[in-house]
């Protein structure tokens, strides 16, 4: 038996693949994370309140969403309920880091792969658009560059944000920075729109070109966005069918009541399964779960998404469409949330500590994150975090999989495989610095 292993790159925090291949037939697919970090332990005893500052420290793209799943866990607990602005500001936090995230994700990550280049940098500058005064990689960072703005905002700072707090936030924002981050986000947005269209013609010609687009078996889709519109700060998750049936919801307590959870010999983060069937977070799974977005240039887009590939979609390169989608609602949501007065009452409520147990659940870039807390003597007894790329970890190794089987034969080994590798781990956009807690 043949070993084939592939080291990611162009993927957050470190893991490989791991193929096996015996008589020229692939016999199994491993996503390997091959770190284990431990912050369930480290913070173990540490005086509740601190875990908002700590958390974050877990991961420098996630932070955002480790900061507010952090707090809304210890409200749980407390028994907190945050006033109605504090809920807005939160949500422009979450916004910027969906900005931050996709865009690099899209352009950074994946957006080589749609025409065989190894990195954004090194891509032909055909590729741009020639009318345009700057170049692809230079457009698409200054796109990421509004999502680190807008947490820089609704945060206080860009990494590690500080400004949410059990009971609210710190502050509210004032009109001044909230207009000049507003007419950033209006003047940015047809640009993120022109990024954009690029990314999807080059992913239709890719997709031309390579004659698939991934896995394309039914699964079931985990999300915890609204029923008729997106809500990154949310309080109950939902499973999609194969069939585009929703087959439950639920709170984020009872995530072991409906969801499998297991730990695996060969990689440090686990594999979570609903009913035991293959499950997928992420972009597709809020793209297959949403009625609408809610704002006008996002639902074109969706509605396009629809008309070309059905819904639910099933191709896992997919995901990387939707990605685009969401920049382009994080975008448009931003402005309707700027265009208001967003420092017009108290943003905070007082508590009292209280000992137990509480969980805090957010719908981050990657699916469905919940922080999990139990407070004794208003120490952390126990801190387990449940991360969303585990929800991914069976669908990426039946990816990988069906990658294998497609450039793995007798006679030879295609070396398309190993690009195929990539595009397949990529399109998850796991975040392995996340999933080995």
């Amino acid at each position: 038996m043949a070993t084939l292993r592939f080291p990611l790159s162009r993927i957050e925090g470190h893991a490989r693949v791991e193929i096996e291949v015996q008589d020229g037939q692939v016999v199994t697919a491993q996503f390997q994370a091959i770190e284990l970090r431990g912050f369930r332990y480290f913070v173990q005893g540490t005086p509740a309140e601190q875990m908002p500052v700590i958390v974050p420290r877990i991961c420098g793209v996630c932070s955002t969403a480790h900061h507010v799943a952090s707090v809304k866990a210890l409200e749980d607990i407390f028994g907190v309920e945050p006033p109605a602005l504090a809920k807005e500001i939160r949500e422009l936090l979450l916004l910027g880091q969906l900005v931050q995230n996709q865009a690099t994700s899209l352009f950074i990550f994946t957006m080589p792969d749609r025409v065989g280049a190894s990195s954004l940098f090194h891509m032909d500058e055909s590729e741009a658009d020639p009318h345009q005064q700057l170049s692809l990689a230079q457009r698409s960072l200054k796109v990421r560059q509004v999502g680190t703005n807008l947490i820089t905002l609704a945060g206080g700072q860009f990494i590690h944000p500080i400004k949410a707090v059990v009971g609210g936030v710190t502050s509210g924002i004032k009109r001044e920075p909230a207009e000049a981050m507003l007419k950033e986000v209006e003047a940015l947005l047809p640009m993120a729109c022109e990024l954009f269209d690029e990314y999807w013609e080059m992913s239709m010609a890719m997709a031309e070109r390579i004659g698939t687009w991934g896995d394309d078996q039914p699964a079931y889709y985990i999300a915890s966005t609204g029923r008729s519109r997106p809500q990154l700060n949310s309080d109950v998750i939902r499973v999609l069918g194969p069939d585009g049936a929703e087959r439950a919801s639920f709170p984020p307590s009872l995530f072991r009541t409906y969801l499998d959870y297991e730990d695996t010999a060969y990689s440090y983060a686990g594999q979570t399964s609903y009913q035991g069937q293959v499950m997928r977070a992420n972009s597709l799974a809020r793209m297959n779960l949403a009625l609408s977005m809610g704002t006008p240039l996002a639902d074109a887009y969706l509605e396009k998404f629809t008309h070309t590939f059905g819904k639910p979609a099933h191709p896992i390169l997919l995901f990387d469409l939707c990605r685009g989608i969401e920049l382009v609602y994080a975008f448009e949501r931003s402005i309707e949330i700027l265009s208001r007065d967003l420092d017009y009452e108290n943003t905070s409520v007082p508590y009292s500590l209280k000992d137990g147990e509480g969980y805090g659940l957010v719908e981050a870039p990657r699916g469905p994150l919940i922080h999990h807390y139990t407070v004794t003597n208003g120490l952390i007894e126990d801190a387990e975090f449940i991360i969303p790329t585990v929800h991914n970890m069976l669908a990426i190794e039946r990816a990988l999989k069906v990658a294998g089987e497609r450039y793995v034969s007798p006679a030879a080994i295609n070396l398309e495989l190993e690009k195929a590798v990539g595009r397949v781990v990529r399109a998850f956009d796991p975040c392995i610095a996340c999933a080995t807690q």
